[in-house]
């Protein structure tokens, strides 16, 4: 499938259906059809066409997912920019991509080349251009890795790749036109635009966007839209777990929720299921595989502090530095292989030979398979930390500080050390009301792990560092080690 072709079938199949939505407007399929040929019709007065690049920086809100049907209607590919980035960082990201256009709310920001305001995709006079003939492996986006080691690379996804994704989420999650996306998440990565609005337009669901993710709004939006899905990173997660013990809301809409981003640990999962009644299936996967690789089941077994059995149509497996696979159990390098798998980095030709080797993607991360062949992420191969010769993983030693009840974040990373290389230092954020001491949190990990596991500081912080997806950001809490010693 051309998710070019999903407008025009939608508003065939069901004129007056519910689409999307956001905090300005509600689309039925008709709707939107109409909005996204009179964009295409801007977009192609702009000299937008076939092969065409163009970039979007918007917050979520409708005109984007509009802006990208107009554009993927023309066979022109799409780069979402973080709207908040600064003007050399999105500059980068319009020059590298090769865009040669810039969808914003205004005009304000010089990126290097022309700019169109959202208004202008719904004033157009120009006639709607006819629908192409359209190829699965066209370029439909470029997503841009979040540069922390190196120079940001776009991600080069095709059609196909998104077929490939949306198919296996509909199979996986079992959706159909009765579910409802709530979007939280930003549209500029895969998750937000493949999980949370593609796979439900597809199944014949429709999507709402809620803008900037609010710890106090969220759980009003449920209640008020009735969704039957949403999918978040872990501190969105903790942050709702961190509201006022009095508020208890009504989630029975809620079929499932999913955890992505970054590992959860099974005791916060837990916490969030026992106190709001909703299901989180956690998952594993990279903007260069499309989205997601593996998931927990929604009917079977969940292993909470697992990321789940592979998805439909993917190979999944862990190898050994020498590229072998390993036994069940071992830790390895995790390598995937299937349709989802990236085109490539957009003009990186070696970087992209050094990641898919033989058809398999290598992740940089570490981990193994249970008995039942769940995965468990165990770290990041960069991230591992070797103290005096022994390899430690930070998840571990961030696992043990989780199950303290008054932690609601926690990071370790390695810190120099002149005799033993590098030694493990943590960093944390409390619950609301929270007492506990840095003495009573070592002791906690003491009385669970190992010795030389330890963290040889622990650092409590009002918030810990995110990056633009929400994840902890972990090179920012190294920068600080370094810059303090």
């Amino acid at each position: 499938m051309h998710l070019a072709t999903l407008p025009a079938s939608r508003a065939a199949e069901s004129p007056d259906g519910a689409s999307l939505r956001d905090d300005a407007v509600a689309l039925s399929n008709a709707d939107m059809l109409a909005r996204v040929e009179q964009a295409a019709a801007a977009l192609h007065a702009r000299g937008i066409r076939p092969g065409s690049v163009i970039a979007l920086a918007l917050p979520n809100r409708a005109e984007l997912i509009i802006a990208l049907f107009a554009a993927w209607r023309l066979g022109a590919a799409v780069t979402p920019i973080n709207p908040v980035l600064g003007p050399a960082e999105a500059a980068y990201q319009v020059a590298d991509a090769g865009a040669v256009l810039v969808v914003a709310e205004d005009g304000e920001r010089d990126l290097g080349v022309p700019n169109m305001v959202i208004a202008e995709l719904e004033s157009a006079d120009a006639d709607v251009p006819p629908m192409g003939e359209y190829s699965t492996d066209d370029l439909a986006l470029l997503i841009y890795t979040s540069g922390t080691t190196g120079s940001p690379k776009g991600v080069m996804l095709t059609h196909a790749n998104l077929d490939a994704m949306t198919a296996s989420f509909v199979e996986w999650f079992e959706l159909d036109a009765n579910d409802h996306s709530l979007l939280v998440l930003p549209l500029f990565h895969a998750n937000g635009i493949v999980l949370g609005t593609l796979s439900p337009l597809r199944a014949g669901g429709r999507v709402s966007i809620t803008g900037r993710f609010s710890r106090d709004r969220f759980f009003s939006d449920v209640e008020r839209l009735r969704p039957t899905y949403f999918s978040a990173v872990p501190a969105i997660y903790a942050l709702l777990a961190s509201l006022p013990d009095d508020v208890q809301p009504d989630t029975s809409s809620l079929r499932f929720a999913v955890c992505g981003a970054a590992p959860m640990p099974a005791e916060s999962i837990e916490r969030f299921e026992r106190r709001f009644g909703v299901t989180i299936v956690e998952g594993y996967g990279l903007s260069e595989t499309t989205c997601a690789s593996t998931i927990n089941p929604l009917r079977g077994v969940r292993k909470p502090g697992t990321v789940g059995l592979p998805l439909p149509g993917q190979q999944l497996a862990v190898v050994g530095d020498d590229g072998e696979t390993l036994p069940q159990g071992e830790v390895g390098e995790v390598v995937i292989a299937g349709p989802v798998v990236m085109a490539g980095y957009l003009g990186k030709p070696e970087e992209t030979a050094r990641t898919i080797v033989d058809g398999w993607l290598r992740t940089g991360d570490l981990g193994r398979f249970d008995e039942d062949g769940y995965l468990q992420i165990v770290d990041r191969i960069k991230d591992m930390i070797i103290r005096g010769g022994e390899n430690l993983y930070p998840k571990e030693i961030e696992n043990a500080l989780y199950a303290h009840d008054e932690v609601q974040e926690a990071a370790v990373v390695g810190a120099p050390d002149p005799v033993l290389g590098e030694i493990p230092v943590a960093f944390v954020s409390l619950r609301p009301g929270a007492t506990v001491s840095i003495e009573e949190l070592g002791a906690h990990a003491r009385s669970i792990l190992a010795g030389f596991k330890c963290p040889a500081t622990i650092t409590i912080l009002d918030e810990l560092p995110k990056n633009p997806v929400g994840k902890i950001d972990k090179p920012t809490l190294r920068r600080g080690l370094v810059a303090g010693a």
